[in-house]
This record gives structure tokens, sequence and C-alpha cells, in this order.
């Protein structure tokens, strides 16, 4: 279980997470969506422990970064390590021994070429890699499906719903409402730094019509195409 209690944040005079009050469950999935800049990405650095903040994150554990996976947007990778280095890194760290990485290598990576020569999608599924043979208990998941392809897009959707069946808890953001109303039990609207709406499973579909209408408006009309 975590627990966020009156969770801030703020970049000088730019409030970017307002007093949030939410509570994340065992074996269950999250999604988080908002437009760009509503603080997502903000609140998932704060959650693993890579940003200050005010406010409590409450958990089970007594160091939540020691059963955190965090997958950012835009994995980083240093110029002269290799996929298979990588992975042997990120097991290191968990003091996980005898993997057998061409095994776990389920979206056929070169392992042995240098990770900062992959692809965007290659870079992201490395990463996802990595952070599932730690075997986290709570997984955060930044745009997963983003630049990735079609077939590696239903893995990770089988992914998420495995660790929703080991009791792992996962939080997700997507821009792509499907891949959420997919995996997600709920979904969180984060707008201007604050959770203004919660749906579930049943009203999917009315906040995913709320949100195109919200976002898209008459703009598309005022283009006069």
């Amino acid at each position: 279980m975590i627990e966020l209690e009156k969770l801030s944040k703020a970049y000088g005079s730019k409030q970017v997470l307002n007093s949030i009050n939410l509570k994340f469950e065992r074996g269950h999935v999250y999604g988080i969506v908002g437009e760009n800049g509503a603080g997502k990405t903000t609140l998932f650095r704060c959650i693993a422990g890579f940003e200050d903040h005010f406010g409590k994150i409450l958990s089970d554990f007594v160091k939540l970064k020691n059963h955190l996976g965090f997958l950012p947007t835009d994995p980083f990778f240093f110029p002269k390590i290799t996929g298979e280095e990588y992975l042997r890194l990120m097991c290191n760290a968990r003091n996980i021994e005898d993997v057998e990485y061409e095994k776990v290598n389920i979206f056929d990576l070169p392992l042995n070429q240098y990770a900062a020569t992959y692809s965007t999608g290659m870079k992201k599924k490395l990463a996802l890699t990595g952070i599932l043979i730690q075997k986290n208990d709570l997984f955060i998941l930044d745009e997963p499906f983003n630049g990735v392809d079609i077939q590696s897009n239903m893995i990770i959707t089988g992914i998420i719903h495995k660790l929703k069946q080991l009791q792992k808890t996962v939080l997700i953001s997507s821009h792509i409402f499907s891949t959420l109303s997919d995996t997600c039990d709920e979904i969180h609207l984060l707008k201007n730094g604050e959770f203004v709406k919660k749906a579930e499973k049943n009203e999917f579909e009315q906040l995913d019509k709320e949100m195109k209408e919200f976002t898209i408006g008459n703009k598309i009309e005022l283009l006069n195409l």
C-alpha cells in the first residue's frame, strides 16, 4: 500500500503539485491522465524519491525505493554499457543472482550492443525489462506505450495484467486512453497539480468522452479545413 498525504511540489513560484491525497492498494493498476504540464511526471518522480517535496509518502516498506521500479518516459543509459550489462547492473542493485538474460529478453533486444545506440522504443523495452527482473512491488510506468511498436504494446499490456495477478501495485500514465482502459482498475485525472476526477471501470467510457469534449471542443473547426 502507498499513501500520499498532502503531497506538494513547487519549482520556485510555480506550484506543480498541490496537497495531493491518494491511496494505492496492492493488486491494483492506476492510470494517471492529464494534459502536458499537469504534473504527472513530477508526481511519479516524487513517489520514486527523485524529487524533494512537502507532505508525506507512506508505504508498507521501510525503504520504498528498494521495492520500486520506475520507468521514465525517456530512459537514460551510459554511453559504454551494453544491454546485458545494464540488466546485470539492475540485478546487482537488488542482489539478484543467476538470471538467464537471454531467456528474460522477451523483446528480442540485441543485448550485446551498447544501449545508447538503441532506438527510443528499444531503450524503453530494455529499461522495462530491467525493473521487471528486479521483482519490485511497486511499478511506476511513465508513458510505457509511447514510441513502442504494436506487438510490444500487446506484450506490455499482458505484463501489466500479470503484475496485477501477482498483487503488485502499478501506476501508469499514458496519452493513449485505450491502453489505460485495457489495463487499469481506476483512472485519475490530474489538472493543475490536483486530482479533479476519479473513474472506475464502468465510468471509463464517460471519462474518455468528457476528456475529448474538453480537449477538442471546436478547435478543429477553427482550422476551417
